[in-house]
């Protein structure tokens, strides 16, 4: 029962103007973005993390820069949790884009949307489950990995861990610097958190072997102790 933590990037300079940067090269963090970065460190205090794994853009790079750092892990790069490629709408103002006809396709049907000159949403969570599977499978159980992506991705992932068509993973919201928490066990995933933005994180500490049921889900409800716990209670 691995456990991963799934971070956006902090707020970015593209972000604050509005731009849908995609796979620009040279969009950084913003002021805002970098104080929260700053914060992600202690909002994870007391974790422990065997793995953080990073898409390759500079805004998740420097978000997890200080995490890194204080802890004396080398960020693994995966390529396949990258930004969408937006193709012939990367660099442009969504205030721009929403008047599109592709643009009521991303927001109604994004399994079909597919972008001018880029890839398709379908695609996307295609790439990013199989990268997020293959990473967890690496991991042994009982212990804590960190991803760090982009919105669009992490909602697509979210989607997975949650049983949810692609069709329905714009009603997921991942702000900047946000953390959501899946627990994967041999039949299915456990969503644990979705878009905290700095609660208590205590509850991302792996289960003990003792009180874990594996892959059953809780009859009667969590008593919030664990994602599985071994009594059903009404």
């Amino acid at each position: 029962m691995a456990t991963l933590i799934l971070v956006r990037h902090a707020r970015s300079s593209a972000n604050g103007s509005g731009v849908l940067a995609g796979r620009t090269p040279g969009v950084g963090l913003d002021e805002t973005g970098r104080g929260q970065a700053a914060k992600l460190p202690s909002r994870l205090e007391g974790v422990p993390l065997k793995r953080v794994v990073v898409s390759p853009l500079q805004r998740c790079r420097e978000t997890v820069g200080e995490l890194v750092s204080g802890r004396d892990l080398e960020p693994v790069v995966e390529p396949r949790l990258s930004e969408v490629d937006y193709g012939d709408w990367t660099g442009k103002k969504i205030s721009e884009l929403t008047g599109e006809q592709l643009w009521k396709v991303v927001q109604q049907h994004p399994s079909a949307a597919v972008f001018p000159g880029g890839e398709g949403l379908a695609e996307v969570q295609a790439r990013a489950v199989a990268a997020v599977r293959e990473h967890d499978r690496q991991v042994a159980d009982n212990e804590v990995w960190l991803l760090c992506s982009h919105g669009d991705v992490i909602k697509s992932v979210l989607a997975d861990a949650l049983g949810l068509h692609l069709d329905s993973f714009q009603r997921i919201v991942v702000d900047p610097c946000s953390v959501s928490v899946v627990r994967y066990t041999e039949t299915r995933p456990f969503v644990l958190k979705v878009n905290d933005t700095g609660s208590d994180v205590s509850g991302l500490l792996p289960p003990a072997e003792s009180e874990s049921a594996g892959s059953d889900a809780v009859v009667g409800g969590s008593t919030g102790n664990t994602a599985a716990e071994t009594d059903s209670r009404g």
